[in-house]
């Protein structure tokens, strides 16, 4: 259970202090116009997640008076982050099983044009059986 201890917005925020660039600890400390907060995330990944998503956030939605990401790893603030790479991912997801749709729907398409012939064949069958039923009736 989670409780809500303060409230803050984005351009209220000064620093995001990542505590030690060379070390994956989930520690980390945010500073505000009025207020300072430690923050502890469930392990170091949480936190570079969330450090990366607060660095894009800032860079998109505060065009001026950019927070400070000070002892943060340079991996998290560049171009080439997790965030997208997990784009990549969802990407390269979204390609795979779309192709993975194709492919059934060749197969499925392919069982369609076999069982029409399997039931003309069988009407063909059915046909010639009750010729030779009344021909051999008589």
């Amino acid at each position: 259970m989670f409780v809500k201890r303060s409230q803050w917005a984005i351009n209220q925020l000064q620093q995001v202090n990542g505590i030690d660039s060379n070390k994956d600890s989930p520690e980390f400390d945010l500073t505000f116009d009025n207020a300072y907060d430690q923050w502890v995330a469930g392990s170091a990944g949480e936190k570079c997640t969330f450090v990366q998503i607060l660095h894009h956030t800032c860079q998109r939605y505060i065009p001026s008076q950019k927070p400070e990401f000070v002892n943060c790893q340079s991996k998290l603030l560049g171009g080439n982050s997790i965030l997208h790479s997990a784009a990549d991912s969802v990407t390269s997801a979204v390609q795979k099983a779309s192709q993975a749709l194709n492919e059934r729907g060749e197969r499925l398409g392919r069982a369609e044009e076999r069982t029409a012939d399997m039931m003309n064949s069988a009407e063909q069958f059915a046909v010639t059986a009750h010729k030779l039923a009344m021909k051999h009736k008589c």
